[in-house]
């Protein structure tokens, strides 16, 4: 059978591009160590830890409920393969804690930033106060060089110390967006029990939530969000805030039952779409604390 002249230049460019896809996909992981985080509020806080000092793989995509997310087949490989896990912890993650487990188990290091910080009861939502982000962050920062050699240069210290230092300022930057909100009207009602630490850091009381429960897998009832709806107009609440990964159809049939009272949609558990206002964790808590003044002062 008579060749065609063509093929073996084809064969030779073809091998080209196998080789290339296989380039672009070595250095789109990088040749240094992996770290594999669960959400995407850790996600950039890692990324920001680490610079280019390492591959940072999160699991939830932007706009996820992490309390309802499980992890691809793809994704419980690739904690395997992680040189270090690092999770927010306390169960905030349900559906990822059998997967992380099973990493454990299987000798894979893991972080759980909730351990780094002085926590309030069972509550996960350590990360809605920056100033415990940080102490998180800082944690994390010795944690890596011990668990990852690669990770033990003066580039990765230096390039973690200005993140810890942003953080620090974020915090600050926060209490001053809040500052024209008086004490009388620091009250807040969620959608759901996330913005404790919040309250704890800036000096709110949190009235109640639409979901009484610190995940949103709960359904209150007709008689709880009546309770609530009496308890917002006895204190005069303007608004009711709402999550922007979950639906606010019950924030808005307790704004209706309280009336005059606004739903203003909050980053309570996720981060939004890249480029959106809520697209890094310093986006998102300006954001927050600048809705809350806005809605509150």
């Amino acid at each position: 059978m008579r060749r065609h002249p063509l093929l073996p230049a084809l064969a030779s460019v073809a091998m080209l591009i196998i080789a290339a896809c296989g380039s672009a996909g070595s250095s789109a992981a990088g040749d240094g160590p992996t770290i594999v985080v669960t959400t995407s509020i850790l996600g950039d806080v890692v990324t920001n830890l680490v610079g280019d000092q390492a591959h940072v793989e999160v699991l939830m995509p932007p706009n996820a409920d992490p309390h309802e997310f499980a992890a691809s087949a793809r994704q419980a490989a690739d904690l395997h393969e992680a040189d270090v896990i690092v999770t927010n912890g306390g169960g905030f993650e349900a559906g990822l804690d059998d997967a992380v487990a099973a990493a454990r188990d299987d000798g894979v290091t893991v972080f759980a930033a909730l351990d780094a910080v002085d926590r309030l009861g069972d509550d996960p939502h350590f990360f809605t106060d920056p100033a415990r982000m940080a102490v998180a962050a800082r944690a994390l920062a010795d944690f890596l060089p011990e668990h990852v050699p690669a990770l033990d240069t003066a580039a990765f210290r230096h390039q973690a110390a200005g993140y810890v230092a942003d953080l620090d300022a974020l915090d600050a930057e926060v209490a001053s967006t809040l500052a024209p909100v008086p004490p009388e009207r620091r009250k807040l009602v969620t959608n759901h029990d996330v913005f404790g630490y919040f309250a704890d850091r800036y000096g709110f009381t949190v009235i109640g939530a639409v979901i009484p429960s610190i995940t949103t897998q709960s359904q209150p009832s007709a008689g709880e969000l009546d309770r609530l709806a009496a308890q917002v107009k006895a204190a005069g609440v303007p608004a009711v805030f709402a999550d922007t990964s979950s639906p606010e159809d019950l924030a808005d049939a307790l704004a209706d039952e309280a009336g005059n009272v606004r739903v203003v949609q909050l980053y309570s558990e996720s981060l939004g779409k890249q480029g959106s206002d809520g697209g890094t964790y310093a986006d998102m808590m300006r954001t927050n604390a600048q809705r809350i003044a806005e809605a509150l002062a």
